[in-house]
């Protein structure tokens, strides 16, 4: 598998994954996360044009797809952090939006592998209901680190990672 930057010519290619992606949450009993047309494709074209969207390849077709920050502060919902705390306050990647289409097995791991050549420090969060998430997170070496709260107000499973 491969990763490459994303190009708004791939959007539709890029949704369809993410459409895949939520009925497979739901068929997992994850019915909270990605509700209201989250993420739209506006949201996906944004990433695109801040250069951090990204496409994992599997025999030339687009078999995920993620949203990779990094700096200083590149998550401002994660500047509070309840019931815990973060490993350490270094700069750091955060992965958003990672969604696979469930043809292949790997994208997340692919995914993260790839970030971690980037920078050595990576937090994640997750919905509580995101049970295959949670369980990747952990398996990868993740370590639970507190409740975030994103945008809307809703609660999000923080992890952190340090290599």
């Amino acid at each position: 598998m491969t990763i490459e930057i994303a190009t708004p010519n791939q959007l539709n290619h890029i949704m369809q994954v993410i459409d895949d992606a939520r009925a497979i949450m739901r068929k997992n009993g994850n019915h909270t996360q990605w509700i209201n047309g989250y993420p739209s494709a506006e949201i996906i074209l944004n990433d695109i044009s801040l250069n951090t969207g990204y496409i994992c390849l599997h025999n030339n077709e687009i078999v995920g797809y993620f949203s990779f920050l990094k700096g200083n502060n590149p998550e401002s919902t994660y500047q509070v952090i309840e019931n815990g705390k973060w490993l350490n306050n270094e700069p750091y990647g955060v992965i958003h939006r990672l969604a696979s289409n469930g043809k292949v097995k790997g994208v997340a791991k692919a995914c993260f592998d790839f970030c971690f050549t980037q920078i050595n420090n990576i937090k994640v969060d997750t919905n509580n209901n995101n049970t295959p998430m949670q369980n990747f997170l952990k398996k990868y070496g993740f370590t639970y680190c507190g409740v975030i709260y994103v945008n809307d107000g809703s609660p999000r499973d923080a992890f952190q990672m340090v290599v």
